[in-house]
């Protein structure tokens, strides 16, 4: 007994820091220059996630990243599921904690030395999307329609982004995913700072143009 609870210790302890590193891995950046030779981070808008990807490797390759960027969230937080069980008081409060360090592993890279990051939105979603399917699939639908609406990506994610505590509060009633959506959400507004300073200036491009360097 005591050394099945030391296992679940060392599983809960240890578990975060593997969501860090495994929201470190920068797919977009390895995708981009396994295939096509091409350094992400010096093109276009310089960011590693699936929209850049898309616009200077072609719209494959950016689904192929947006799909493992939310990979990387949604079997980071069903291993902390599986972890905790049911019936510890904290077990939401632990999930929220795993869903965090693989969404700040994806900003914030160890691989490229804390810098170069994503924007997250798509690793938030793989987390959310476990946590609660349905508060994901409402997010979904508002982030098409105010994407297709405005033909800006960044549109849709800032939306979706400032919905996503309200909905996720809604649907869970679970004050720690409220607070975890809640961070998740201000810190995406924190690297959209640029493209929201582009669309009040209206110079954000669309996403099938280039955009500008």
């Amino acid at each position: 007994m005591a050394a099945m609870e030391l296992d679940k210790i060392i599983s809960l302890s240890g578990l975060p820091i593997l969501a860090f590193l495994l929201g470190s891995i920068p797919w977009g950046l390895v995708i981009a220059r396994r295939i096509t030779a091409i350094d992400i981070r010096k093109q276009g808008s310089g960011n590693i996630g699936a929209t850049n990807v898309g616009r200077l490797a072609g719209i494959r390759l950016g689904l192929l990243t947006l799909i493992l960027d939310i990979f990387k969230g949604s079997v980071s937080v069903y291993l902390a599921m599986i972890v905790v069980g049911t019936g510890w008081q904290w077990s939401e409060g632990y999930i929220s904690f795993v869903a965090l360090a693989v969404f700040l592993g994806h900003l914030y890279p160890v691989y490229l030395k804390f810098n170069n990051g994503g924007k997250g939105v798509a690793t938030a979603l793989g987390c959310f999307f476990i946590i609660s399917p349905g508060a994901s699939a409402i997010i979904i639908v508002i982030f098409f329609l105010t994407a297709w609406a405005s033909k800006r990506i960044s549109v849709g994610s800032l939306i979706g982004s400032a919905a996503l505590p309200a909905v996720v509060c809604w649907v869970t009633d679970s004050i720690a995913f409220c607070l975890c959506a809640l961070t998740v959400a201000v810190l995406i507004f924190i690297r959209h700072r640029e493209n929201i300073k582009r669309l009040l200036s209206g110079t954000e491009p669309p996403f099938r143009s280039k955009p500008p360097c």
